[in-house]
């Protein structure tokens, strides 16, 4: 069947979108400023064996797919062979139509692997298995030689605290050619519903930074021990994933009672929890404030929803969704607070619940002081929402309530290294939108104009925004 995706102006649905992709967009280097890809493959140039290993290992939108078309688990993460998950996964293809994996799978194939005849499928499965394997092979197709066919200048990887980033300093001794820059997500230092992990974790913590941990006063030195740490790796980012943004009234002595009680593993109440969290996010904000970083906050997630599959897997098992917690408060109040302080970091919150964008999109402006470009954003359309529909709905509130004009553009927020093209599906439908109002004279016709705004939106802003080096 022909592939009816994989074409030069899939989306594009006028000429002046086209000439803005084609002459604007398309050839733009990439800021991969949030994803989850392995440090290690890249500074140990890892080749992949077969596209299961390269495509569908840690993929959990493809797994939820799959559970959801019938598929048996141990054809996802099971004890089937390779070729039998991909073949299952080829059948699967054709009965995710309408949903972001469609356009996703076969834009993967385009780039890097050059199929355009062709819709994946139970029948075609064996000839793009082949096809792909084959390249896959090559030194073309090795992490490193992934990155530089789809012109990645930049990649930010996520990483604990806890991390040694032993993989950030072997890659940058001997780099080729794209950046890799660690970033700080110390989620588990807010992880306190239970409180024998957590004081696991803590003894990791002390351990690595040569700080004993006793206190909470000594936990916050730990932290900020690794904060500098990962400063001297090159790291200018870091990132948090909250059901909400915590700003709960609380006093210090209350909060080195609830961490002393943790370190007796000695579980707190969710009041204790809310309270505990309220005030490692301000700490956590100030050390970014101190060092200069972008703060990112992934909001409104609800993870681990399957217990059985939790059990069995573990985080990340395809078992998370939109979670709907209240945010708008409690946000304003923890922004005021680091504001009137004086120690506002740049910002970016993204949202997970569609609900939100409204929120996000004003609240990023009361923050706005002039000091610098875009200092708060109101971050890319994220994990459920980064599909058409969800693109679409964030650029209009983000321009409607803000300025579009000073948005950092698109990441990937993904573990596998063929994730590349989602850079281009934003591309191409930025274009859209834009040649489209050019058309209806909503925006003024004139390329060098809105061709500088697609420029700034892809690369340019991000480039500024974060001032890789």
């Amino acid at each position: 069947m022909k592939n009816s995706i994989a074409h030069s102006n899939f989306l594009l649905g006028t000429r002046r979108a086209q000439r803005l992709y084609h002459d604007y967009a398309e050839t733009l280097p990439i800021i991969d400023y949030h994803c989850h890809l392995s440090p290690r493959d890249i500074a140990e140039n890892r080749q992949f064996e077969n596209m299961a290993d390269a495509w569908l290992k840690g993929d959990h939108y493809k797994w939820r797919a799959m559970r959801a078309c019938g598929v048996k688990e141990r054809y996802i993460t099971g004890d089937a062979g390779d070729w039998e998950k991909f073949q299952k996964w080829a059948e699967t293809v054709p009965k995710t139509l309408r949903n972001p994996l469609y356009h996703w799978t076969h834009l993967e194939l385009k780039r890097p692997f050059g199929i355009t005849d062709r819709l994946l499928s139970g029948e075609t499965a064996k000839e793009i298995w082949d096809e792909c394997n084959g390249k896959l092979a090559t030194a073309q197709f090795t992490t490193q030689g992934i990155l530089r066919q789809m012109n990645v200048e930049v990649v930010c990887s996520t990483d604990d605290p806890i991390d040694t980033l032993e993989y950030h300093e072997q890659y940058s001794k001997k780099p080729n050619g794209a950046k890799l820059f660690p970033a700080f997500r110390p989620d588990r230092a807010l992880a306190v519903e239970d409180a024998g992990a957590f004081a696991l974790y803590v003894r990791s913590l002390s351990k690595i930074s040569g700080i004993t941990v006793t206190s909470f006063d000594s936990f916050r030195d730990a932290l900020r021990a690794r904060h500098k740490f990962f400063a001297k790796h090159g790291c200018k980012l870091s990132d948090h994933g909250l059901e909400t943004i915590y700003a709960d009234e609380y006093t210090e002595s209350r909060v080195k009672a609830i961490f002393k009680k943790l370190l007796q593993k000695k579980n707190v109440n969710s009041v204790e929890t809310r309270i505990f969290k309220s005030a490692m996010l301000y700490e956590l904000a100030v050390m970014d404030w101190e060092q200069g970083w972008v703060q990112q906050f992934h909001i409104g997630a609800m993870r681990n929803n399957n217990s059985r599959l939790f059990s069995a897997f573990g985080p990340d098992n395809g078992s998370d969704s939109v979670g709907d917690l209240p945010i708008a408060q409690s946000m304003a109040k923890f922004f005021d607070r680091l504001d009137k302080e004086g120690k506002l970091a740049k910002t970016i919150i993204y949202n997970l619940n569609p609900r939100d964008n409204e929120v996000c999109a004003t609240m990023v402006g009361n923050f706005q002081d002039g000091s610098i470009q875009g200092k708060m954003q109101y971050g890319a359309a994220w994990w459920f929402l980064d599909q058409k529909d969800g693109m679409t709905r964030q650029l209009d509130a983000i321009s409607n309530m803000g300025l579009l004009s000073q948005f950092v553009g698109m990441l990937t927020d993904s573990r596998s290294f063929l994730s590349y093209p989602r850079h281009e599906y934003f591309r191409r439908l930025i274009c859209d939108i834009l040649g489209r109002e050019m058309e209806q004279g909503l925006l003024p016709d004139d390329f060098g104009l809105v061709g500088g705004l697609v420029k700034d939106v892809c690369y340019n802003n991000a480039k500024r925004y974060f001032e890789f080096a």
